[in-house]
């Protein structure tokens, strides 16, 4: 069987044999410009080269962080896998430890305990933590602002769980500096710390299209990261205590292609963490002028059964409709679990189409008409309802 799976896992092997840069990579002469901008305060190497993947068909391929840069202004969506070159090799190569498919119950198990903690959720709270977290010149995961951010969010986490002796808060180390986050609800019966664990994340870190200028990040991914705050902080206070683990990931080095979201899949993988679901919140603000108020169910690459009971809950304790909508290949960090073989969800905050053309710019901020703390409760809701019905209330 050993032997037949890694049979199976040569053309994934093969595909991490890194090929030149691909024809169209020029860093032009105006982005040369505009990268010559004030560089203080920032840990970037332009020359550095970095091992990018940009489609499951293609082999991945170096290129500068410059130009690494640049696809991300042009829009394209990729993996840097320079420092996870072997994420999702086990589920190839160990099927039958690692790569357990999960089935999910209807949701509605448990209607009272769930809906009881929403008049908890508070919009002026919401308003006040994503006032401060936007407040940073930019949470560029390369920066030294970037840092800050993140040991700003940490004290945040920690002040919330200094009450619940239940609840554990610990930075999952990077190397570029800004860490990710991980907050954890331990069983109430210590036999079931092992248990399969349920993962609600978003991404605390922003960018501009050039990140030596101004990200705010507002609602990329200020308002995923308040959202799923405001929801830990709740169950917290509720002193939640789950049958099974469940944890908060604020992952950092999204925009630097899934980096943070990579490692921490990475780790899991390499030591065997069953991970039962896990669902992705970014951006949960935009509600775009002349449309419905919805929320945006990804549903390419994802796992179709989670989608299908996100998509339940959203029917079945928010306040607003659920829509089927794509992102395309890389999009947020669910797509790190995917790839190491384990479910993944996404919510966003509309139709892809819909949702904000602020984003990777000084304007992604709350002084729009179009953002909406009322609708990013909603999400908070999610984030509660995806914890309690997954890992049950002790």
């Amino acid at each position: 069987m050993l032997f037949k799976s890694s049979l199976l896992a040569l053309p994934l092997l093969a595909s991490a044999i890194p090929t030149a840069k691909p024809d169209g990579f020029t860093l032009q002469p105006e982005s040369q410009d505009i990268l010559a901008d004030d560089r203080s305060g920032f840990s970037l190497d332009l020359q550095d080269l970095r091992l990018i993947q940009f489609s499951d068909d293609e082999p991945p391929v170096w290129i500068t962080e410059a130009e690494k840069i640049e696809a991300k202004a042009k829009g394209q969506k990729f993996f840097d896998l320079t420092d996870t070159p072997t994420l999702g090799f086990s589920s190839f190569l160990l099927p039958s430890t690692l790569n357990v498919k999960y089935s999910y119950p209807e949701p509605g198990n448990y209607t009272k305990p769930i809906k009881s903690l929403f008049k908890h959720l508070k919009v002026d709270e919401m308003k006040a933590f994503l006032t401060k977290f936007s407040s940073f010149r930019t949470r560029y995961y390369r920066s030294e602002t970037g840092r800050q951010s993140q040991q700003w969010l940490l004290k945040q986490l920690e002040d919330v769980a200094a009450s619940h002796p239940g609840v554990s808060i610990k930075e999952f180390p990077h190397t570029w500096g800004q860490n990710s986050i991980i907050a954890r609800f331990s069983p109430a019966d210590l036999k079931d710390d092992t248990s399969p664990v349920t993962i609600i994340s978003a991404h605390q870190d922003s960018t501009n299209q050039w990140p030596f200028l101004p990200s705010p990040g507002a609602d990329d991914d200020g308002s995923g990261t308040t959202s799923i705050f405001t929801s830990f902080a709740t169950l917290a206070a509720a002193n939640f205590t789950p049958s099974t683990p469940v944890e908060f990931m604020w992952f950092s080095a999204e925009e630097g292609g899934l980096l943070g979201s990579q490692a921490v899949a990475k780790s899991y993988e390499d030591k065997g963490v069953k991970v039962k679901a896990m669902e992705q919140f970014d951006m949960t603000a935009w509600v775009k002028s002349g449309t419905t108020e919805c929320v945006g169910i990804i549903d390419d690459y994802v796992d179709a059964g989670l989608t299908d009971f996100v998509e339940g809950l959203v029917k079945e304790y928010l306040d607003i409709p659920p829509v089927r909508t794509q992102c395309g290949y890389a999009c947020s960090d669910h797509a790190s679990f995917s790839k190491a073989g384990y479910q993944s969800a996404f919510a966003i905050e509309s139709t892809f189409a819909d949702s904000n053309h602020n984003i990777h710019t000084a304007g992604d901020t709350m002084a729009h008409p179009e953002f909406s703390f009322s609708h990013m409760r909603e999400f908070s809701k999610l984030a509660i309802a995806f914890a309690i019905e997954l890992g049950g209330w002790n």
